[in-house]
């Protein structure tokens, strides 16, 4: 097993490590040291924990130990042959990623699918979990948005990769710089990587798409819990976010105005700001 020092160099963060996790070699990143935050990245094609959080690791690393993983069937993270993806099997592997380290209690910062994650771990035992920031989470209501239907129509090329993010995920196309673009595209042409994604949302013998919570599910979330939206994402509407405000009890929200489903990117400063001052982050 292969791991990393809690001061990982930030020259050395981007390229992260490995751990086995249940038997799955799970690759990582880990900056800092002090009160653990575990990030937990969305699910569209090409995704990974670096990708999707390399404007908040190094910030928050600098006063907490953040953590971020690459969710098996995503990123760098070996996609065993047998594997049924599925909302438990990913939350099993979050939950046995935090075995594997030795981590009792954490506060997760979760993006999208990562936010839904989030919700399912609060179900299976909150007196593990500190504090809840959901990013652009799926939530009651949910329904196969415009923005949905174009991250699961993806075929990977380039131009594919930066029509997607350029037109679903950022108000201002400017922000997806291309070298997120190739970050994205590489890693949605990795060998087995598009067909891990076929396997989560169509394949009939799977069930990535079972996803749906009920009101009752998110009622019994008691952990403090931060809601943070894009006033105009397309894939999850921020609609969505106002009735988990509604829904949880102890929930605030932040709207980030002219933004996207990409906060932690689109307003990358203001969203490290936010979270820091939620999750009790020193300065």
């Amino acid at each position: 097993m292969t791991t990393t020092s809690a001061t990982q160099p930030a020259s050395d963060a981007a390229r992260g490590a490995f751990i086995d996790v249940r038997g799955t070699s799970t690759h990582y990143h880990d900056l800092g040291e002090g009160t653990p935050v575990l990030f937990l990245h969305g699910s569209g094609p090409g995704v990974s924990a670096w990708a999707n959080w390399q404007h908040a690791l190094p910030v928050v690393g600098r006063t907490a130990r953040a953590l971020a993983l690459d969710i098996v069937g995503f990123g760098h993270t070996e996609r065993p042959a047998d594997v049924r993806y599925s909302l438990r099997t990913w939350t099993d592997h979050v939950w046995g990623f935090l075995d594997a380290l030795g981590l009792d209690r954490v506060s997760i910062v979760g993006n999208s699918l990562g936010g839904r994650i989030a919700l399912q771990m609060a179900e299976d035992d909150q007196d593990r979990l500190d504090r809840l920031v959901l990013m652009g989470s799926p939530g009651v209501g949910m329904t196969l948005t415009d923005g949905l239907k174009a991250l699961r129509a993806y075929e990977p090329s380039p131009d594919n990769m930066r029509d997607l993010l350029r037109g679903h995920f950022a108000v201002d196309p400017s922000l997806i710089s291309d070298e997120l673009v190739q970050i994205r595209y590489e890693a949605s042409a990795a060998p087995g990587a598009h067909e891990a994604y076929q396997l989560m949302f169509f394949h009939p013998d799977h069930a990535g798409s079972e996803l749906a919570i009920t009101e009752e599910q998110v009622r019994a979330v008691t952990r403090p819990s931060l809601l943070v939206h894009g006033r105009e994402d397309s894939i999850v509407p921020v609609d969505i976010a106002l009735t988990m405000l509604r829904l949880l009890p102890d929930a605030d929200l932040h709207v980030f105005a002219r933004c996207g489903h990409w906060t932690q990117i689109e307003r990358a400063a203001d969203f490290n700001d936010v979270i820091g001052q939620f999750l009790g982050l020193g300065r």
